[in-house]
């Protein structure tokens, strides 16, 4: 039976209203109300910096109130008339034919988030980006066009593309696209699933700013995966704003480089209040993609049952049933749900914050989407087919040529750490004390005021090489076409600031066979996994793809703050 629905088209999402606040915004607002919220955005046609929204249970440290970034405030198009910018409109799904060429193009955009309007960023014009729908095997041609102001490329996040010219990479595989002009990538897709594409210039401005978008890719089996009612894909992101619009980033290098740029709204496919209504008893595959730039998100459907299919680049070997689904930056998953009972299922990121001026550990529950659950019978039943487990054999088979490597050796080592330089005085204190309660993941920004003084130009984020001393760009690895190669990664819980990093590898797929040495019961192939602090993690990355490429942290504010390192592929 063929099984190829339509997803859910951006005409379920719920526009959001000029006239009334968002419920989300509005309560982000109050939790964060507070510490020079009413500062004036910008004087004349010139940004000053405005204080990041915090809680103001928290203390702020004493000689904070004064500071700064070193680096200068950036709004795209700031002080200009919003109104002379299109307004974006929902995402559209491209379906995409073999040997197609795709137009895409980065532009200024006008998006209304809660009762603000101000000039994001947009792919054709959409937020998130077209969703590029492809058959597994097919090769498309974009034609990609940069009408921004600032330099950029499109990386194509998860692709084992067999040409690294077309990975994105400036300086590596291409050079930047200057504002006005164009560049056309060569795309091939091998494995079935969900992916996404992103700049990999200022991923920190460009794609918080919504440059981004999915790509979907449907296997050629009928039966590949298990039947379900519908499809939908939610693109999970977080913004940082006050009542004065946009919190400024950092022109010449990125703020908030010690923990990353989390935001204090939550958006789901681009909008805070995402509704969509769907039949008692259906099922439903969700499409889950994380482009926050640094929050990893716990994401909980209600009390509804969950069933995860599959990840970054593959299935599971064994789908399996869970309560909630962590998902790091750049990490997908593809999940099941099962709605039995009428009524609001509330979808949450639920997570245990923390406050690092108390140590003190807390719940905090943030509503990402509402699916109303209406009484009446799905079309076709697929509960049965929701409640069997399925061994995926094909992918056991796959991973089977690998297993004899998982005991070897590790080939290369890496030790995750950090160097900061000329901080303030009272966030150098403040580090010194704040090791002693790092958790294994952050879920919040629990420091924002020393967080956001921290820039690019003063945090140093390290993949240092334990056997050659190396560190991130100066490390030259080195492989052959279908090379087995073992990556152990070590987060050190002793840097001066230690925290979770999601690694991830261009152009190849890898194995996380063993974390803190415990084997891996359940493997699926992957491209970003994240990094606890303190923990190891081995990571069985497969060559596949000769060429150039690199690997680093995909917390924005932590990749330019220098926490990458290439390496070659050859035939």
């Amino acid at each position: 039976m063929t099984q190829r629905f339509p997803l859910v088209p951006a005409v379920f999402t719920v526009a959001i209203s000029l006239a009334t606040s968002s419920p989300v915004l509005a309560q982000d607002h109050d939790m964060h109300a507070g510490h020079n919220m009413d500062m004036p955005a910008m004087v004349g046609d010139s940004l000053v910096w405005r204080m990041p929204p915090m809680d103001m249970s928290m203390p702020m440290m004493p000689g904070m109130d004064t500071q700064e970034p070193i680096v200068a405030p950036f709004l795209p198009a700031a002080g200009m008339d919003v109104s002379m910018f299109p307004e974006a409109r929902p995402f559209e799904i491209m379906d995409v034919e073999d040997g197609a060429m795709v137009h895409l193009e980065a532009g200024l955009v006008r998006r209304t988030i809660g009762d603000q309007t101000f000039v994001m960023m947009g792919y054709n014009g959409q937020y998130p980006g077209p969703v590029l729908r492809v058959k597994k095997n097919a090769r498309v041609t974009v034609h990609f066009v940069n009408n921004i102001q600032m330099p950029t490329t499109v990386h194509w996040h998860g692709l084992r593309l067999d040409d690294y010219r077309f990975d994105g990479i400036p300086g590596i595989s291409q050079p930047p696209v200057e504002s006005g002009e164009s560049f056309q990538y060569e795309l091939n897709f091998p494995d079935e699933g969900l992916y996404w594409y992103h700049p990999h210039m200022r991923e920190d401005v460009q794609q918080d700013l919504g440059l981004y978008g999915n790509m979907l890719v449907d296997p050629i089996e009928d039966d590949y995966y298990a039947p379900v009612n519908r499809e939908v894909t939610l693109v999970l992101d977080d913004i940082l704003m006050d009542s004065q619009g946009i919190i400024p980033y950092g022109d010449s290098a990125p703020t908030h480089a010690l923990m990353g740029r989390f935001g204090n709204v939550m958006l789901v496919n681009g909008v805070t209040n995402y509704e969509m209504t769907v039949k008692k008893g259906e099922v439903v595959r969700f499409f889950l993609t994380n482009v926050a730039n640094s929050r990893s998100f716990n994401v909980v459907f209600g009390g509804a049952p969950i069933k995860v299919v599959a990840s970054d680049v593959s299935k599971y070997e064994r789908e399996m049933p869970t309560g909630s689904v962590v998902i790091s930056p750049a990490e997908r998953y593809i999940v099941d749900v099962l709605f039995e009972d009428a009524g609001p299922v509330t979808v949450t990121n639920a997570v245990q914050a923390i406050d690092h001026f108390r140590g003190e550990f807390y719940p905090d529950v943030r509503t990402l989407a509402v699916i109303n659950v209406e009484d009446g019978t799905p079309e076709t039943d697929f509960s049965q087919e929701f409640r069997e487990f399925r061994t995926n054999e094909d992918v056991i088979a796959d991973i089977d040529a690998f297993r004899p490597f998982f005991d070897k050796e590790p080939d290369h080592r890496l030790e995750l750490t950090v160097r900061v330089n000329n901080l303030p005085l009272p966030i150098m204190m403040m580090m010194e004390v704040d090791t002693l309660y790092v958790p294994p993941m952050e879920w919040n920004d629990a420091m924002p005021m020393m967080n956001w003084v921290s820039t690019g130009e003063q945090v140093e984020w390290i993949l240092h090489d334990v056997d050659t001393g190396k560190e991130s760009m100066e490390i030259d690895w080195s492989f052959k076409k279908d090379d087995v190669v073992k990556i152990r990664v070590f987060n050190s819980p002793r840097s001066f600031h230690p925290m979770n990093h999601p690694f991830h590898i261009h152009g190849q797929r890898f194995l996380v066979t063993h974390i803190d040495g415990v084997p891996n019961p359940n493997l699926v192939w992957k491209d970003t996994a994240i990094v606890p602090v303190g923990s190891t993690v081995d990571f069985l990355v497969h060559m596949s793809n000769p060429g150039k490429w690199m690997a680093h942290c995909h917390i924005a504010e932590h990749l330019h703050s220098g926490m990458m390192l290439p390496f070659e592929v050859t035939e």
